[in-house]
């Protein structure tokens, strides 16, 4: 199988896009989770300085809009989730190009490996579409009030 072939193209396209979406997950996670701890520590350090409480109150405010945004957007379980199924990608690669594994015994591996590569990709996909789903519903609950 040479470079140019369909689908090594598709397996290395993909394996570079889960890997960037991973890292920017990774990224976006970190930053908001750093900010809600600072935001968070600032507050008992300030309260005894007779710091104004709209300054307490507004970094209490920040720290809710950031948790917001992080179940909003997935960030940890997109950093997880890509991260999985990059290294899946990968590990399917390398045994297609060591030819084991399922790929051994197989009369057309490339067809093999497209199939599961697609595989891998319809179940990210699913569960993501499935997690942005409950985020939506969590959220539309969580504005709801009893009657």
């Amino acid at each position: 199988m040479n470079a140019q072939d369909p689908t090594l193209t598709r397996l290395e396209d993909q394996i570079d896009w889960y890997d960037k979406k991973s890292l920017h997950s990774q990224r976006r996670f970190k930053m908001l989770k750093a900010t809600q701890l600072l935001a968070a520590a600032l507050i008992p350090a300030l309260a005894p300085l007779n710091v104004y409480p709209a300054v307490l109150a507004s970094l209490g405010a920040a720290i809710i809009v950031l948790e917001g945004f992080q179940q909003l957007n997935q960030y940890q379980q997109n950093w997880s989730s890509y991260r999985s199924t990059c290294e899946s990608l990968k590990h399917e690669k390398f045994l297609f190009l060591a030819e084991a594994g399922p790929y051994a015994q197989v009369e057309r591996p490339v067809a093999l490996l497209a199939d599961r590569i697609e595989g891998l990709i319809s179940q990210e996909h699913a569960k993501w579409v499935s997690a942005r789903e409950e985020s939506r519903r969590a959220l539309g609950s969580a504005g709801q009030t009893e009657q």
